[in-house]
């Protein structure tokens, strides 16, 4: 029996527009940084250190990944670069939620799923700190006490699309495939979690797929759809 639901963040829990978030984020960055680096030179060094992180198959967490990169990269202190980065996800990164919006059929899909019990986490690539992706979580509505586990860029070593991020996820929550729902928008990255045995909802309103290949999904539907699925699913005893 389905008894944890694995929720992606943006375009899923946080409805997100991409194109504007990346603008305003690089921006910021570059403003952040522009006293030691070319903004448009940081913006390369980021995208590089990030698939550096999106295809590492090591058992290193996804941060020391992009550190380690990002340090190879850049010509200066990497301990500098490490503080301002942190201070970055305090208080310029926070422009950002222009970008975002709540989306208020998730929020009382979050609330009934609590109210049945079931244990919920937040799937999100990890790409980012862990700061960023709990102001996100707050940005969309929702109260980060709700979810049992939320990834991020500090704690997991994979990333997605690869398989062993939600074997990962799997271990840390103790739960097996079969007593898991993944949620998401993202076709290549979520619906991955098939292949382990975990069902999945395709999120549509904001659907991304980068192919023109069929593909599966135990469920699929807009908003409304999920709420609707939400609210007809049995509650979950509290031993489960």
């Amino acid at each position: 029996m389905t008894d944890t639901i694995l929720f992606d963040l943006d375009g899923t829990l946080l409805p997100l527009d991409m194109e504007k978030f990346t603008d305003i984020y690089f921006n910021e960055m570059g403003h952040m940084f522009k006293d030691i680096i070319d903004p448009k030179l940081l913006t390369k060094y980021i995208w590089t250190a990030t698939s550096e992180m999106v295809g590492n198959t090591e058992y290193k967490t996804n941060e020391e990944v992009f550190m380690d990169r990002f340090s190879k990269l850049i010509d200066g202190d990497i301990n500098m670069y490490k503080k301002r980065f942190d201070s970055f996800y305090d208080t310029m990164f926070l422009k950002t939620k222009k970008a975002a919006e709540k989306q208020s059929l998730m929020i009382e899909s979050i609330a009934i799923l609590n109210n049945k019990n079931y244990k919920l986490v937040v799937a999100t690539n990890p790409l980012f700190p862990r700061k960023a992706i709990h102001h996100r979580i707050e940005w969309a509505g929702l109260d980060l006490k709700a979810f049992e586990y939320i990834t991020s860029y500090e704690d997991n070593h994979f990333c997605k699309p690869q398989p062993e991020f939600y074997k990962e996820v799997l271990e840390i929550i103790g739960k097996k495939p079969e007593q898991c729902l993944m949620v998401g928008n993202d076709v290549q990255e979520d619906l991955i979690a098939l292949k382990l045995g975990i069902k999945t909802f395709l999120i549509k309103n904001h659907m991304i797929h980068r192919t023109e290949e069929d593909f599966i999904s135990t469920y699929e539907g807009n908003y409304e759809d999920f709420y609707n699925f939400v609210k007809e699913l049995p509650a979950v005893s509290l031993s489960s």
